[in-house]
């Protein structure tokens, strides 16, 4: 995958940012594209969103061993813009082959674009948070659960108890 030259976003990052965590999880998380840190680093969530996204792992007795982590678009857009939705088109036949290899329980989708990304739903993330979905991949389907980014939440505080009823819907379904 790294020798994939289809998407422009690679001439101007550091790294390939493809995923971390275990490949065998029963749950798999999905952002939106790495950042300033992910991108120095190569490994995706690692800045202070990571470490948000970590706690609320743990809430819920999980961590970085027991999930796995990827982006919609896994190089770094200039400036930390929001993938614009040709990259993320070119980008989507990568993440689905990802899901189908590793075949998740459930998938958590982290913020607005990783969510438009997979059920091109233009509710917004406010209103399509906490309510389970699915996706068909290849006729197999996945189940989805839109919640806030953890970006989003250092922004906005208030809402990270939105995110706290996700986790614990998420950690229900997949029985944790």
């Amino acid at each position: 995958m790294s020798n994939f030259k289809g998407c422009e976003l690679h001439k101007s990052a550091t790294n390939m940012v493809f995923s971390d965590g275990n490949p065998s999880a029963k749950i798999m998380l999905i952002g939106e594209a790495p950042g300033h840190d992910e991108d120095i680093q190569g490994k995706p969530f690692v800045g202070r969103s990571g470490k948000l996204l970590d706690k609320m792992l743990e809430a819920i007795d999980l961590n970085r061993e027991k999930v796995y982590i990827a982006n919609i678009v896994p190089w770094r857009p200039p400036n930390n813009r929001r993938p614009t939705d040709e990259e993320i088109e070119i980008c989507l036949p990568m993440i689905k082959k990802h899901i189908e290899i590793v075949n998740p329980k459930a998938i958590l989708l982290l913020g607005s674009t990783a969510t438009y990304a997979l059920i091109k739903n233009n509710e917004g993330i406010t209103k399509i948070r906490g309510k389970w979905l699915d996706i068909e991949i290849n006729k197999k389907k996945y189940p989805i659960l839109p919640t806030f980014h953890p970006a989003f939440l250092l922004r906005q505080p208030a809402q990270k108890k939105f995110s706290w009823e996700d986790l614990k819907s998420l950690k229900k379904k997949v029985k944790i």
